[in-house]
């Protein structure tokens, strides 16, 4: 080990809610619309002329108070096409929108109807950070109960989605029903390949913009954690792509976790997952998670 201390530390999700912090947080505030349609200050960043924005803070469920406060046929995306007019109107020639955590099913209409006309704006990139293969007619019936929406409700969403996988197809040429991912957010993700964006790993978008792949060439272990470890949280997820960006300089990988159900055989190659609730007990592991978890790194470096 070099110098058994750890050298370098990155903050990284998986390109939903918490995205912005892995950059340094938001550097502008602006009022948009809210998803029910009341105005909500939203963050977002600006780099030079690179922008960043997460779509949970103009259209997120927690904007609205959660499942029980939402309007599941109402909500829409409005707010974040205003943040994407924003930044294109500062000047910004990429974009980066981070999907998740939010609290519409609207197929992204409603953001493309607040975008610069015509939506495919010929000066400015788009980049979809995604971390879910969801399809776009699908994104009601996977996501729709949790943002509130009953039975009925989500009958009547995923007519609707079916109904915009037409009409994008007629007005942008682009047939979204086609496109992995193009659920994500409820669709919002189509919405924005219907305008000229491209789906990307969320991961990967934080992983290059933090240089990930500069710092593992000058370690000899990682280490990353997640609350409860499964077979999900190596498709998409911050422990899936710490362990996939480490496993290509072949550098090893721990994973800390609070809990796991995973058999040994279920646990990709290049990674160990070292569970606290196995190693402590679960009484321990809620109790003292900060302190084991600096325990188990110390343990493996020493």
């Amino acid at each position: 080990m070099r110098g058994a201390h750890v050298s370098h530390t990155v903050d990284l999700s998986d390109g939903g809610e918490g995205s912005l912090e892995s950059l340094g947080g938001a550097n502008r505030w602006s009022v948009v619309t809210g998803p029910l349609g009341d105005p909500v200050q939203a963050g977002w960043r600006l780099d030079g002329e690179v922008a960043y924005i997460e779509m949970a803070a103009s259209s997120g469920l927690a904007v609205v108070g959660g499942a029980d406060k939402n309007d599941a046929l109402a909500a829409d995306t409005y707010g974040t096409g205003e943040l994407i007019a924003l930044a294109h109107a500062a000047g910004a020639s990429e974009i980066t929108v981070f999907l998740g955590g939010s609290a519409t099913t609207d197929g992204g209409l409603g953001a493309l109807r607040a975008m610069p006309l015509p939506p495919r704006m010929a000066t400015t990139s788009i980049t979809v950070a995604a971390d879910v293969e969801t399809r776009f007619v699908d994104a009601a019936t996977v996501f729709g109960p949790q943002k509130g929406a009953s039975p009925a409700q989500v009958a009547l969403l995923t007519r609707r989605l079916e109904r915009l996988v037409g009409i994008y197809s007629d007005r942008y040429g682009v047939d979204v029903s086609a496109v992995p991912g193009a659920g994500a957010a409820g669709g919002l993700a189509g919405g924005l390949v219907a305008a000229g964006g491209d789906i990307v790993s969320g991961f990967d978008v934080l992983a290059e913009a933090t240089r990930l792949d500069e710092m593992l060439s000058h370690v000899d272990v990682v280490f990353t954690g997640e609350g409860f470890c499964d077979e999900q949280s190596f498709n998409g997820k911050v422990l899936g792509g710490v362990r996939e960006w480490a496993y290509r300089s072949d550098t090893p990988v721990v994973a800390v976790v609070g809990d796991s159900d995973l058999e040994p055989h279920q646990i990709p190659d290049g990674i160990r997952v070292i569970s606290l609730v196995e190693r402590f007990g679960r009484d321990r592991a809620m109790a003292e998670t900060v302190e084991l978890v600096v325990e188990v790194v110390r343990s493996e470096l020493s």
